[in-house]
């Protein structure tokens, strides 16, 4: 693996190399910048070209740095390639060079080379890692309402780049805008061929079927989802009216039924904790007694 040595004493530590990264990034800000795009399948090799090289430059210094996202990591530095690209890159003054690359290697790769005095410049390569579309979901309905809206939807995670999508209404593709095609012209309808979003508004008893989408970024052979029946259906008023019918005399024979068990007493207390309370004569002979009106309270 090709390299320059680091000189110039010991190498310097990680908080020492970001606080060097942050005053290289502060001294390119008035630097020319080149920038290109590249496509390259998956599992294939890969060469990324320095454009900010200049081979009369005495002595430069070449630093290489990966963007993917929002994420800045160093690629090259102080002579050496970092982890995880050890064994897997060749580095030049020129160029870095993949053995093979994944779809993990998408992403931005910054050249930025100093030289003696205020020379400065750095270049930019976009690697695109081709890779074909997955087989794409289709998020279908099956019923919806006359007169409604509906949304359909497409979803596919692996394609690089990110595939396009069309969809498909009992085996036939349907058009940008329904209002160009003989066969779609009673249907309303916007489809985005971006995001994969397919709205029926309003929706018609014409667009009762079968549908489909297919995902596609020219890598490899377009990939369809499997097909779904979407059922278009007026409101059931008749249906609803019964079903309001039939609780409201639930109610009223609940309600009756509760107001008939009070009636019949079936909710009241009992007698069984009531005291009886016995009176006896004033005047009785010596050994007898005898009851003379009992009463409850």
């Amino acid at each position: 693996m090709a390299g320059a040595a680091w000189r110039g004493g010991p190498r310097p530590r990680p908080l020492l190399r970001l606080v060097l990264l942050g005053a290289a990034a502060a001294s390119l800000v008035g630097a020319q910048v080149t920038s290109e795009t590249k496509e390259v399948p998956e599992n294939k090799p890969a060469d990324i070209p320095c454009s900010a090289y200049r081979s009369s430059w005495s002595n430069p210094r070449i630093e290489w740095k990966f963007q993917k996202g929002s994420s800045l990591v160093l690629f090259y530095y102080g002579g050496e390639l970092t982890e995880p690209y050890k064994n897997r890159v060749q580095f030049s003054p020129t160029t870095i060079h993949f053995n093979t690359v994944t779809r993990e290697d998408t992403g931005k790769y910054i050249c930025e080379v100093v030289g003696d005095g205020s020379h400065i410049a750095k270049s930019e390569v976009n690697l695109i890692v081709q890779v074909p579309p997955s087989k794409p979901v289709a998020h279908v309905p099956t019923s919806a309402t006359i007169g409604s809206k509906a949304v359909l939807r497409c979803t596919e995670t692996d394609g690089s780049p990110p595939p396009t999508f069309r969809w498909y209404k009992d085996s036939m593709l349907m058009p940008a805008n329904p209002k160009t095609s003989l066969t779609f012209r009673n249907s309303s309808y916007t489809l985005d061929p971006v995001t994969g979003e397919l709205m029926f508004e309003p929706l018609s008893s014409f667009d009762t079927g079968d549908y489909y989408c297919e995902a596609m970024n020219n890598v490899g052979s377009p990939q369809k989802s499997d097909v779904i029946h979407m059922e278009a259906s007026e409101v059931n008023v008749g249906g609803i009216v019964a079903a309001v019918v039939v609780l409201l005399m639930v109610l009223a024979l609940v309600a009756f039924g509760i107001w008939f068990a009070y009636s019949r007493g079936f909710f009241s207390s009992n007698t069984a904790g009531k005291k009886v309370i016995y009176s006896q004569p004033s005047h009785r002979s010596e050994g007898e007694f005898k009851q003379t009106s009992s009463f409850l309270v």
